[in-house]
Order: structure tokens, then sequence, then C-alpha cells
């Protein structure tokens, strides 16, 4: 793919909050749990790692407090095998960890997230706070809308950071994602469409497509407007059924070079936890397209991280190539199947 460097010293840098993630144990309710396990999550984060985890070279640029809590995500992000060569530390006396809870639903009750993150560090972050070099040194970069619904200063700083990119040669990679706790479908959408035409690769919803970008006609007209209106060369849209809370069907449909491209979905999916299955995709598809396979591969790197990442407990994906080769292996085969890999 032309439009994507060949060599830099980082393959993706992604750009958002890394938070704390506060969850019940054993499918509890936030209300009625006495006890919460730690853990770390962040969209553009969960993309980082997951990509990284199947071995390519990834970076986050994010604000931490500089304490206890901010040094814990910090360690919890060379966990994820992401660089934090640009992790920016806040010493200020109003320094914050956003946070979240998350409550994991079963039939009939959803899941639910609640959220505690205004005003957290990340939220302070300022172009001039990050270094010049990192313009130069990733051949994509990821962001999502989320860091542009975080607070006005946080904003500014990301259209700098992705304009600057894009002026660079980086391939942009945006992730719509939207969330309707942090912002209005008017907002985003005025945002988002003065910010597709710095887009090359593309991630965004049927439904989100259709409700907050107010578009008409079939899946396929609207994700081929996306290139011809604003010129992104690959567009990727995910296709979830929901049958229960722990029953999932998942697959995804990508437009590149005037072609779509889908493959049979994973069927039945037992969901253990939903939160950054999304992401999971996004990162697998990404690895794909920089390790230099074809649309076909990146698809099915996506499809399969995602649908694995639903069956463990955490945002991050945290697969290997070689678990993530064998479960495409598998979906693709037809009749008996190993019950265990040993």
């Amino acid at each position: 793919m032309d439009f994507i460097k060949e060599t830099a010293e980082f393959d993706l840098v992604g750009f958002g909050e890394v938070m704390l993630r506060l969850s019940p144990p054993n499918k509890e309710k936030i209300s009625q749990s006495e006890v919460f396990e730690k853990n770390c999550g962040g969209s553009e984060f969960n993309v980082a790692s997951g990509a990284a985890n199947l071995g390519i070279r990834a970076a986050i640029i994010t604000k931490l407090p500089k304490n206890k809590m901010g040094h814990f995500i910090s360690r919890r992000i060379r966990y994820g095998t992401v660089s934090d060569d640009y992790v920016v530390w806040d010493d200020s006396p109003e320094k914050r960890l956003g946070i979240y809870y998350y409550e994991s639903g079963v039939y009939p009750r959803k899941s639910a997230v609640v959220y505690d993150r205004a005003a957290s560090s990340v939220c302070s972050l300022r172009i001039t706070e990050i270094p010049d070099e990192v313009y130069q040194k990733t051949r994509i970069f990821h962001i999502s809308s989320i860091s542009f619904a975080l607070g006005q200063e946080l904003r500014e700083t990301a259209i700098e950071v992705l304009k600057r990119m894009k002026h660079n040669g980086v391939a942009i990679s945006f992730d719509v994602n939207y969330r309707s706790s942090l912002w209005s479908e008017q907002q985003a959408k005025a945002l988002i469409e003065e910010l597709l035409p710095f887009v090359d690769i593309l991630f965004v919803s049927e439904e989100t497509s259709r409700r907050m970008m107010q578009k008409q006609g079939t899946l396929d007209e609207i994700m081929k407007s996306y290139a011809d209106t604003y010129g992104c060369k690959i567009v990727a849209t995910t296709r979830r059924e929901v049958v229960s809370p722990t029953k999932h069907n998942f697959g995804s449909r990508i437009y590149y070079d005037g072609k779509f491209y889908e493959e049979p979905h994973y069927k039945n999916i037992e969901v253990i936890d939903r939160v950054g299955s999304g992401d999971a995709f996004v990162a697998g598809v990404l690895y794909g397209i920089l390790s230099g396979g074809n649309i076909e591969d990146a698809m099915s790197y996506g499809n399969a991280l995602s649908a694995i990442k639903n069956t463990v407990s955490g945002d991050m994906s945290i697969s290997s190539l070689d678990e993530v080769k064998s479960v495409i292996e598998a979906h693709s085969a037809i009749g008996e199947q190993n019950e265990m890999s040993r």
C-alpha cells in the first residue's frame, strides 16, 4: 500500500487516554460489590498493544499523573509491549488518573460503564509537551474520536498532532468510536467531518454512520461514500450481532481500492469480556496492513483477534500471532477439528 511508509522507528503510534479500570468480580453489580479488580484500558492504547503483541513496534502518546497510580499505568503500558517514550508526566497539584467502572452483564441485564474521567491529566496535554521527533518516527498514527471529546485543550492538541503527522507523510488511522456520554451527536459530526479529509484508514460502524453521521443508502453505498467524499483509502465496518451479553456473532466488511471484502462471521462467540473487542479488530487490521499482507489477510487478523478478545478479561488483547493464526485456520476449516491445542 503506497500511502504507508515502508520503514520508520515505530510502525504504529497511538494517541489517547489510558485509564484505570475497576470491575466487580464474578459478574457482580457495581452497586453490590465490595471488591474491584484493578486493570487499565483506553481505546488507542488497546489498539497499540494488540498490534504490538502480534509483532509490530508501537508507542503511545498520553499524559499520566506523576504518582503511584500513574506509575501503575506506565508499567501496564510496557507490559502491553508498547513503548512509553512519549508518555508525558503531570506533576501539577490537579493531577489525576481517569477511572472507569465496568459491570459485566448477564441476560437480561446489560453490561454497563460508569466514567470518572473529568479533568484527568491527559486533558491538559499540550502540543509543546510532545517531542517534535515523533512526527517522523512512525508509519501509521492511530486516534479515535474519544480523544476529541474529552475537552477543548486536548481536542486542540489532538487536532494539531494529527495534522503534523499527516504533513510528515504518516498514514492516519481513525476510529470514529462515538461515545454519547462524552459529547453530542451534533458536536461529534461537525468535528469528524472536518477531520475525515486527513484520514487514510477509517473504522466506523454502520449504526454510527446512519445515526450520528446521518448517512443513507445501503451499507456498501455508505462505506464507499467515505472514500468518494473524503478520500479515505480503506473503510472498515464491524458487524456484530448481540444474541445475549454472553453470546455474540461477529464479522466485518472492508472497502479498499474499489472492492468490498468480507468473510464468514464468527458464530456464537462465548463472551467473557466484550470491552476492547472493537479495538482488537482495529489492531488486527492495522497489523495485517503493516506486516505487508493483503487486505483479506488484514481483515482475517482483525476478525480473529476481536473474536478471541471477547473470551478474555480486561481491555487489552494479549494474543500472540501464532494463536491468531490458529484461530483463523480453524475458522476456515471444514469438518472435524481438534478440541484442544497441545
